[in-house]
């Protein structure tokens, strides 16, 4: 919780026993990467192992009795063994203070945590915790949260309790359980004994500086405790990415739904792999409600019963329940195909949502009419001898009509169907093309929130294939196989003869690259081409591998402004755009990058004349 002490913030743990105070821990090191900003509302207590008296308001002092209690870096002694505390970031901080904790004599650790969830995070967070306990033993109990932050962020739990390297206890990872309490037995004993034979420990213990303790008159064992087993070291169970997608944005969505007091969601449904990726996360969500009012979840199912303003109704059915919630719609145009119209069709049916399929032309047909009535020109699509800006343009109405009638059936289909509330319109433009810039500015991709915003569009392939063979829905079978197409262009004979890598010029999987290493390898133009020139040796040549990079900085330059409207999208990967909390940058570039272009053409030139091949003056 958040204590003024002598007018400064900090972040605390208060620490009580039997409504009596033991300590108020501020956090010493504080979170201030990536998502988070704590340096913007807290000031990090700096004074290692020392106390001082905290005068408590008087609010607290009358539930407490207390007037003043101890504030500050310290430990607790029990009647039996020794606990500190430390709090989320200080877990994986170089330094964290259970290392010198630990050479004091300090025998639990326990942490309350802010972590949130990334695909394939879990590892990393299991392994840490062991490492904690591992090289100096000890019992670690690390507590994190769960839930939708409020913002783009899932906490994901993941509560476990680990001793001297082994995993002793593991909470879920995916709930809609608001608390879950992780329990275990273990013997004190063991920890002594794993500490009395690492000699280097030991060494370093005999002169570490001491910790202020805190003596408390209680006991976490007893002396008649002999038979009660202690508890044996469990293998993690680890979430397949696949899973964690079908999981982690569906608790979120769940959790965004019944915080905003809406009644569903509403979701333009293409047929392609991003739209019905959403949509199987919403159908795994009514999975997930379904399952907990099945088990007893009260909670639950008194926010099932107010979202759909029915006292009496308990969902049983996932396909039923989501036929109340969830609304999809297909938005056809003159450019669509019947292959993604069939597509969505079945799709729906097979989840159970209310589908509607609509066709956009004449609106499409208005605005391009009063362009041309005020203009006097008429724009026309590139096959027709049109220029790539009328191309564009032509394909930018389509996509932002689309945006419009989104809003306005979410606001307005319940209440045709004579049903009360409003719906929160779902996006769903995937990381790789938000890098890129793949998408019109207020198109579909504009929505209240975007569960699949953060995941990449490898990963979505393999969680709609996971769909398909776990939730039976066979309407994947043929969109998995289909080729990513955002269909704004005429057909070629009834067939689509527009395809998204195309148009980008590079494949979602170079994509994928890209972003990791502009992101978390912090690479500008010139050391990803030193990079790649590696990684891509046995596939291309250096001046390949520089026209790529070339193309893709021009593109992500360029296109780096949408970022500043992005719809809020559920964050699951490092190297996500986001311009709102995760990636600040200029969204304004100089397109032409000549310095480091430059840089990139000298190094392709000295490596093509080491090979003994013809310069050429510059890398397209």
């Amino acid at each position: 919780m958040p204590v003024m002490c002598r007018n400064v913030r900090y972040n605390c743990r208060v620490i009580f026993l039997n409504k009596k105070i033991l300590l108020i821990r501020p956090k010493m090191m504080l979170a201030n990467t990536g998502n988070y900003r704590e340096l913007r509302w807290f000031t990090p207590w700096s004074r290692a192992r020392f106390v001082e008296e905290y005068f408590l308001p008087r609010m607290i002092q009358e539930v407490t009795g207390q007037e003043t209690v101890l504030f500050g870096d310290a430990v607790l002694a029990t009647k039996d063994t020794c606990l500190g505390s430390e709090i989320c970031e200080e877990l994986w901080a170089p330094n964290s203070p259970h290392i010198e904790m630990g050479l004091d004599g300090v025998e639990i650790f326990t942490n309350s945590s802010g972590s949130h969830h990334v695909l394939r995070k879990a590892h990393t967070r299991v392994n840490v915790v062991n490492s904690a306990t591992a090289k100096s033993g000890g019992i670690y109990v690390l507590a994190n949260q769960k839930g939708c932050d409020g913002d783009r962020l899932y906490y994901d739990g993941c509560a476990m309790i680990s001793m001297n390297g082994d995993t002793i206890a593991q909470g879920s990872q995916f709930s809609l359980n608001d608390v879950e309490v992780l329990v275990a037995t273990l013997d004190l004993e063991d920890v002594r004994s794993y500490r009395a034979e690492i000699s280097c420990r030991n060494l370093e213990a005999s002169k570490v500086n001491s910790y202020p303790r805190i003596k408390v008159n209680f006991a976490l064992s007893c002396s008649d405790d002999i038979c009660v087993p202690a508890c044996e070291p469990i293998q993690w169970r680890y979430h397949s990415p696949e899973e964690e997608i079908c999981l982690g944005p569906a608790c979120w969505l769940w959790d965004y739904l019944r915080r905003s007091n809406q009644a569903g969601f509403f979701l333009p449904l293409s047929g392609g792999i991003d739209s019905s990726a959403t949509a199987c996360i919403v159908y795994s969500m009514c999975r997930q409600v379904c399952l907990a009012v099945k088990n007893g979840n009260q909670d639950v199912l008194a926010d099932v019963r107010r979202i759909v303003n029915d006292e009496t109704y308990t969902p049983v059915d996932s396909q039923e329940f989501c036929g109340h919630i969830f609304t999809t719609c297909y938005m056809a145009s003159e450019n669509s195909s019947q292959d993604t119209y069939n597509r969505a069709k079945l799709l729906a049916e097979q989840i159970g949502s209310y589908h509607i399929n609509l066709n956009i032309d004449v609106a499409v047909k208005a605005i391009v009419g009063i362009f041309s009535m005020v203009m006097g020109r008429a724009p026309q699509f590139r096959v027709y001898g049109g220029s790539s800006r009328e191309n564009l343009a032509l394909q930018n109405v389509q996509a932002r009509i689309r945006m419009v009638l989104a809003y306005l059936f979410a606001q307005l289909s319940h209440w045709a169907r004579g049903m009360p509330g409003g719906l929160l319109v779902l996006g769903s433009a995937n990381v790789d093309e938000s890098l890129h810039g793949y998408l019109t500015k207020y198109d579909c991709s504009s929505a209240d929130i975007n569960p699949i915003g953060g995941i990449s569009k490898t990963d979505l392939r393999s969680f709609i294939q996971y769909c398909m063979e776990n939730f039976q829905l066979t309407a994947l079978r043929s969109i998995i196989s289909a080729p990513p197409t955002a269909e704004l262009e005429p057909l070629a004979d009834g067939q689509v003869s527009q395809t998204d890598e195309e148009d980008m010029g590079m494949t979602y999987t170079e994509l994928s690259v890209y972003g990791k290493l502009r992101k978390m390898a912090k690479a500008g133009p010139y050391g990803m081409f030193c990079k790649l020139i590696n990684m891509w040796k046995e596939i291309c040549t250096p001046r390949e591998v520089a026209s790529k990079v070339k193309h893709f900085f021009r593109m992500y330059s360029i296109n780096r402004h949408k970022m500043t409207t992005l719809t809020p999208a559920y964050h699951a990967e490092n190297y996500s755009p986001d311009d709102n909390r995760f990636d600040l940058r200029p969204f304004l570039y100089n397109s032409t990058w000549s310095w480091q272009f430059r840089s990139i053409d000298k190094q392709v030139s000295n490596l093509e004349s080491k090979e003994g091949k013809p310069v050429l003056e510059d890398v397209d």
